[in-house]
């Protein structure tokens, strides 16, 4: 292990250069324009995965974007470790306010910033940097692993589940290792033990065939920006609890024992406060900042358009308006009865002098697992052997839906191996990834496939 970890540490400056050359691919999977750009990146980590030893690395075609698949399977009796990432990323929008361009990755103070830089190129490459380690120097590896990584993670995973039930023989392992999400704090390292779901919406309302002169016809009919408001006005209460009929009712109560665990965690309000910008945090009323962004479920308008909205000034009574919401679900919540009761709601609330469409746009089911089960004991011993510290367990507010479909469809457990950090700006301007955490990172990850080598 002492020489994989040298071959680690000798080549940190190669790492960097090759993984500006992954980030500089444009494979933004929300834009049509970018698909030509979305394959290249998949033939690029092909040509990658083949180059470090892993001669069967191919794509795999779907309706979609192409899945990139490869494996070494050279430890029979061991367990098999399935990878999965995506290389697909975020659209840049506002362009304006990135300090360096979004697909030419530039070093500054120990980060380096690109779009997928931790969301989720960086955490990919990781892992394919730790398996070339040991090849080179160990000429085999301690387990068995496969690479799975998808190419549309940033649209919703529309074909995964599909994939992932038709491909069963082809995954199947032991256990699925996940890194696409951050640990709890710089200097902090820690394994991900629940995640949050999803529902997400799009709201159409329509109050007449076009646009009207505002003074012609104001008070004549509704104005659907208007009404837009007060719909989605109506969704919580002045205390933040959301105020859809039996939105609650399968949410699952916090331990005491877990909330006496949070806040032991090294959380400081006040920092996290100064950090977002925001003159004063909100959230439900009864639960801590973690407990409500960890383990309570939300509402949240992800977008607004409707009305005049360029330079100056133009009297119009709106013809449309439009709203994009998600709702982030816990444990034991289900999307699809989320759903059904937003959507009932939804209707009992709007007037009827608009026209209500709803489009239900993707979802996920949350996830939570046991966290002294011997995977993520193993990946903390590993964490630890990278990052020289014991790392904390914590949840994490975000989505990751394809690790339910492993655990439903394939019966996996995942282990959350992130180590980005949580102001990294994943889908904002400015993102960034801690070049300390990516190269100690790949120690971790090599030491995890020993760790669960020899935990099973």
């Amino acid at each position: 292990m002492n020489d994989v970890v040298d071959f680690i540490n000798v080549n940190r400056d190669r790492y960097v250069e090759e993984l500006k050359a992954l980030l500089a691919i444009p494979s933004i999977s929300a834009l049509p324009a970018h698909a030509g750009d979305v394959r290249r990146c998949a033939d690029w980590l092909v040509s990658e995965l083949q180059r470090i030893g892993l001669a069967g690395a191919r794509l795999i075609e779907t309706p979609g974007n192409p899945v990139v698949y490869a494996e070494w399977l050279g430890a029979p009796g061991k367990p098999t470790i399935l990878y999965y990432g995506h290389y697909d990323v975020q659209p840049v929008d506002p362009l304006e306010l990135w300090e360096s361009p979004p697909f030419d990755a530039t070093v500054r103070d120990g980060e380096i910033y690109a779009r997928g830089a931790a969301d989720d190129k960086g955490q990919v490459f990781m892992h394919l940097k730790a398996v070339e380690a040991f090849l080179a120097k160990a000429g085999s590896l301690p387990v068995n692993i496969k690479f799975f990584i998808e190419g549309e993670e940033e649209v919703g995973s529309t074909h995964l589940d599909a994939f992932v039930r038709a491909n069963a023989d082809l995954l199947a392992a032991d256990v699925v290792v996940i890194s696409d999400s951050p640990m709890f704090d710089r200097g902090v390292p820690s394994i991900c033990y629940g995640l949050r779901g999803l529902a997400y919406f799009q709201i159409d309302l329509r109050g007449t065939r076009s646009d009207l002169h505002s003074g012609s016809f104001g008070g004549a009919v509704a104005n659907p920006a208007f009404v837009l408001a007060s719909i989605l006005g109506q969704m919580k209460d002045r205390g933040g609890r959301v105020r859809i009929p039996g939105f609650y009712d399968d949410v699952r109560p916090l331990s005491d024992e877990e909330r006496a665990e949070w806040k032991r965690l090294p959380f400081n309000e006040t920092r996290y406060r100064k950090e977002l910008g925001a003159p004063k945090l909100f959230g439900e009323s009864g639960y801590s900042t973690l407990e409500r962004v960890w383990a309570r479920p939300t509402f949240e308008v992800n977008g607004l358009l409707s009305g005049f909205t360029g330079d100056g000034a133009k009297t119009v009574i709106p013809a449309v308006a439009m709203a994009k919401v998600s709702m982030r679900l816990v444990p034991d919540q289900h999307p699809d009865r989320i759903a059904d009761l937003f959507e009932a709601h939804l209707k009992s609330v709007c007037p009827k002098t608009v026209a209500l469409t709803v489009t239900r746009m993707h979802g996920g089911r949350p996830w939570m697992t046991e966290f002294d089960n011997k995977y993520v004991r193993a990946a903390g011993r590993a964490i630890e052997r990278g990052f020289g510290k014991v790392p904390v367990f914590n949840r994490e507010g975000g989505s990751i839906p394809v690790v339910s479909t492993f655990q439903e469809a394939l019966g996996l457990p995942s282990v959350l191996f992130g180590v980005g950090l949580p102001d990294e700006n994943a889908h904002a301007p400015n993102e960034k990834l801690d070049l300390g955490n990516f190269h100690s990172g790949i120690i971790a990850s090599a030491c995890l496939y020993e760790e669960i080598a020899s935990a099973v």
